[in-house]
């Protein structure tokens, strides 16, 4: 057997091929390739170096005549030089005599520009760093003047033809991340040098910018994020600023959770019951179109009452995601599969109905899906354009529903109200699921106008539905975390026309963008609410002492021990457990101290992503779950009084992005207060 070893790679240009007009961009790449593979420290052949890593040395280790030297009044702590360790791989690198190619890692063939530099080499000796005016092949160096790139690896080449270099990809994940500000707004701008200083020196190093202006460090622990702070102070600014800490930010993401009886679709869909507790009450009650929901469904109207899309939101198993993904069916899917054929009405008889059957349903159906596990699907009555309906009004609006108290009316005079036939021919095609057959495709009948609506709709509206999507998921109504494991389900459209079946009002994609978004939260808002929590896997040395108080801290953070097994020819015990992200803060404190040292300190890596089976806004309601639980709060806090986890989150999450908590308010009835002092 042959094995071919691990090693860094040219990457291999895509415009290679049918799209190159000409063949001596393709010659040339091909002697950079051969060059590198030889190692040639020829003269005449392409020169290719690659920085692997950036550090940070002090300019009293640096041997360099013409480096320029400190003024006398500086600072000695700000003496310091970022450097790009390099190993090159062919030709000779030389020093301030040629301007390089600098290739990031996402350079392609296509980009018009790319950065030119001049360097200057530098030989390791010991803990100093000697200037040399050239390296040939095979050498380490380390190279200055590459901190402008702002760029974690570079391949250095003199030839316009060359690709960066594929490194490898450890999977590493920060775990630790916090919001980093200084306490003087004037500092800001040495504070962003800064960290763009330690980005590059700290490869594990991870700096983001949100669009609030927050400056996010991501570490990948705590005892990591301490020292990044503690260079980010004293070397990359410089020793000149304070810095305030948030607390540790912990990502979670929103989904929702099956109703009770959503396996039988029309007694699901008949059924009626008073409203999830999270649509009465404060912040989440204001969601715009919430009235227009119902049970996971919404029917969301645009702006300015041109049309109207329908739709439903449901769980999506991770498996069954799988085989949307995969386009098979993978193993310990079929359950999951059967159950969401149900939910979703895929055949006309549920006794017979099987996974392949479903999964050649939801692959027919299938519009998008993201990486965080949702999926957007039209259904077949949509996509045929069955459902897709034109109301011809004199005012150029769709029909709006009433209240409940004038339903009576409205019946009474259907076949006057504009709108309500073709709202009600749209609500019957929703009975017919996912698969729409039967009497209602036997009744339907299309119009010329609802030709017009349906080219409308493929060709103007379709695009910007898949963005309200894709925006949908990325914050979800509960505190604006990503949505994980839904599917979106577009079941009909009502566009008003004119009597000449012209689209009687103008519908930009924003207005559709913005209506599908509001229509997803508003669908999930009335759905089972559930958060997502990353898991970490801890594993960590034990002696039998510290093993009741290692159970006890682990038990109180919500850890569960995977394994422990004796350590070959010591009395050690390693233990494998799981452990919620959120609880994994001030862990190996803990430990220590309750322990008295018997055991080590643990290793954090990211395991997985897994549902918080807490519902956050669960009351006591019977006379039993009140003795067992007691009565909610009356304090003008609408929580429920209750240790409850995932309400905890929600709240500190919100409260850190700034939105409104529902335990903000503090008085339920102001009016009702005595403000005067009692006379005695």
């Amino acid at each position: 057997l042959n094995y071919r070893t691990r090693a860094l790679a040219l990457q291999i240009p895509q415009s290679l091929g049918e799209t190159d007009t000409t063949t001596s961009k393709i010659e040339e790449f091909k002697k950079i390739q051969e060059a590198v593979r030889q190692c040639n420290p020829g003269d005449d052949v392409p020169t290719v170096a690659h920085v692997c890593k950036f550090t940070t040395i002090n300019r009293s280790s640096v041997t360099d005549p013409d480096l320029p030297s400190l003024p006398p009044d500086a600072d000695p702590s700000s003496a310091n030089m970022i450097m790009g360790i390099a190993r090159v791989l062919s030709g000779i690198l030389r020093t301030e005599d040629v301007e390089y190619y600098m290739y990031g890692p996402r350079y392609n063939w296509s980009d018009a520009d790319i950065p030119k530099q001049r360097i200057r080499c530098y030989l390791l000796m010991g803990s100093s760093f000697v200037r040399v005016n050239s390296v040939p092949a095979g050498h380490i160096c380390a190279i200055y003047n590459l901190e402008a790139l702002q760029l974690k690896t570079v391949t250095i080449c003199d030839r316009r033809e060359c690709m960066p270099l594929h490194g490898f990809d450890f999977a590493l994940q920060p775990l630790v991340k916090v919001n980093v500000e200084p306490v003087s707004a004037s500092d800001t701008e040495t504070l962003e040098r800064g960290l763009l200083k330690l980005s590059l020196a700290d490869s594990s190093v991870e700096v983001t910018a949100t669009a609030k202006g927050e400056r996010i460090l991501a570490c990948l622990g705590e005892i990591h994020l301490e020292q990044s702070i503690l260079d980010l102070e004293t070397v990359y600014c410089d020793n000149h600023i304070k810095l305030r800490i948030s607390d540790p930010i912990t990502s979670f993401c929103e989904t929702t959770d099956w109703f009770e009886n959503e396996g039988d679709f029309d007694k699901f869909l008949e059924e009626k019951s008073p409203p999830l507790r999270q649509t009465t009450i404060p912040p989440y009650c204001d969601e715009e179109g919430l009235a227009y929901a119902k049970r996971g469904r919404c029917r969301i109207i645009l702006s300015g009452r041109g049309a109207a899309l329908s739709l439903r939101a449901i769980p999506l198993p991770r498996s069954v995601y799988e085989c949307l993904r995969m386009k098979k069916q993978v193993d310990g899917s079929e359950d999951d599969l059967i159950t969401v054929g149900k939910a979703l009405r895929c055949g006309s008889d549920e006794a017979s109905l099987t996974a392949p059957m479903v999964l050649e349903a939801l692959l027919d159906s299938l519009d998008d899906f993201d990486g965080n596990g949702n999926a957007l699907l039209q259904s077949s009555a949509l996509s045929k354009g069955y459902s897709v309906k034109a109301v011809q009004s004199t005012n150029g609006e769709v029909y709006v529903p009433q209240k409940e108290d004038n339903k009576k009316d409205e019946d009474n005079n259907a076949s006057v109200i504009e709108g309500l036939g073709e709202y009600q021919t749209t609500q019957q095609f929703l009975r017919g699921g996912l698969v729409c057959t039967g009497a209602a495709l036997e009744k339907n009948e299309s119009t010329s106008a609802d030709a017009v609506a349906l080219q409308k709709w493929r060709q103007d509206m379709r695009g910007s539905a898949l963005a309200g999507f894709q925006l949908a998921m990325r914050a979800g109504p509960l505190c604006e975390e990503p949505v994980r494991g839904v599917a979106v389900i577009l079941e009909s459209v009502e566009l008003a026309v004119t009597k000449g079946c012209k689209v009687a009002k103008d519908l930009s994609g924003g207005m559709v963008v913005a209506a599908l978004r509001s229509g997803i939260r508003c669908a999930l808002l009335t759905r089972p609410a559930r958060l997502v929590e990353g898991h970490l896997k801890l594993t960590l040395h034990s002696s039998l002492a510290g093993l009741g108080s290692l159970h006890a801290v682990l038990s109180k953070r919500r850890g569960k021990v995977i394994t422990d097994e004796m350590v070959d020819g010591t009395d050690l015990i390693q233990v494998t457990a799981t452990i919620p992200q959120v609880e994994s803060f001030g862990l190996a404190p803990e430990l220590m101290k309750k322990s008295s040292g018997e055991v080590t300190a643990p290793e954090l890596v990211f395991l997985h992503w897994a549902v918080l089976d807490e519902d956050p806004f669960w009351i006591p309601t019977t006379e039993e779950e009140r003795e067992d639980y007691g009565q909610n709060l009356q304090t003008g806090d609408s929580s429920t009084g209750l240790d409850n986890n995932a309400l905890k989150y929600i709240r500190m999450v919100r409260s850190r992005k700034g939105l409104m908590v529902d335990s903000s308010k503090i008085v339920v009835a102001a009016e009702k207060q005595r403000t005067l002092s009692r006379k005695k």
